[in-house]
């Protein structure tokens, strides 16, 4: 592509599908397939932004079968250099209740089989996964969180499962043994693609329920559709406004440490 298109990224996650009204839907092709839907074109606060519905706007794709790889090309080849990623996500702990936000600076992935990686070889390339989400990014997020008086976890780790079934009441509470704090299905590889492509990227958890592990802890109850869809629902408008002052107050172009995620990570 020849001309920039968009400077900011952002996926949508369950149930955030609707962005901006006034946009421009986009086709992209890219050597790993279609990504999960058209691409939202729009400008917000001076900034081209493009806004992709991870599952597919009618949540036609589950979490395993979410095309990852297109869709972090397909924003490289528009020209993003920063990725929003909000994401409906379990609690692991009690003290992380529904309707907090957390800013994650951790993932342990439990997933299997899922195209991870765009460097398959001939050169191997091994990028540094000690600090995955892009530091500049997280700050930003928690200071505007914060700002609209969201309660926020400034870090946090979440589990990344295989899906799409939750996970069995053994396997939740060995993560909230663990000390882990979110529990998701799509973290992973979304985070470690755009790191691969120098985007830099931040996640924001966006708890509806607790997890199956915490479920029997003092004060803690199981939690019914009803409940889940309600804080989503409350969630959503809530992450709208944080993005549309994130992108406003965003730098332009990518951090120094994320835009060079790939120096000393090949070895030739």
């Amino acid at each position: 592509m020849d001309k920039v298109r968009a400077e900011i990224g952002v996926y949508g996650g369950s149930g955030f599908y609707a962005f901006q009204e006034d946009v421009e839907e986009v086709k992209i092709e890219t050597p790993y397939g279609a990504p999960s839907d058209l691409i939202a074109l729009t400008v917000i606060g001076g900034k081209r932004v493009a806004f992709l519905p991870r599952h597919g706007r009618r949540h036609q794709l589950p979490p395993h079968m979410i095309p990852y790889r297109a869709n972090a090309w397909a924003m490289k080849e528009l020209g993003v250099t920063r990725i929003i990623s909000p994401s409906a996500s379990g609690s692991l702990q009690p003290h992380i209740k529904p309707g907090d936000f957390v800013v994650c600076d951790q993932f342990v992935d439990r997933t299997w089989g899922r195209k991870d990686t765009f460097y398959d070889g001939p050169i191997a390339t091994h990028i540094m996964g000690a600090e995955p989400y892009c530091s500049e990014l997280r700050e930003l997020a928690v200071q505007v969180i914060k700002s609209k008086g969201i309660p926020c976890h400034e870090r946090g780790t979440v589990v990344v499962i295989q899906g799409p079934r939750f996970s069995t009441r053994s396997e939740s509470a060995w993560y909230t043994q663990m000390g882990w704090e979110v529990v998701n299905m799509t973290q992973y590889p979304e985070v470690v693609l755009a790191r691969e492509l120098q985007m830099c990227y931040v996640n924001i958890s966006l708890i509806t329920d607790y997890d199956a592990g915490c479920v029997g802890l003092p004060g803690i109850e199981p939690v019914t559709a009803d409940e889940v869809i309600k804080v989503l629902q409350a969630n959503n408008e809530r992450v709208r406004s944080v993005i549309l002052e994130m992108i406003e107050r965003m730098p332009t172009g990518p951090c120094p440490e994320c835009s060079k995620a790939l120096e000393g990570a090949r070895l030739d």
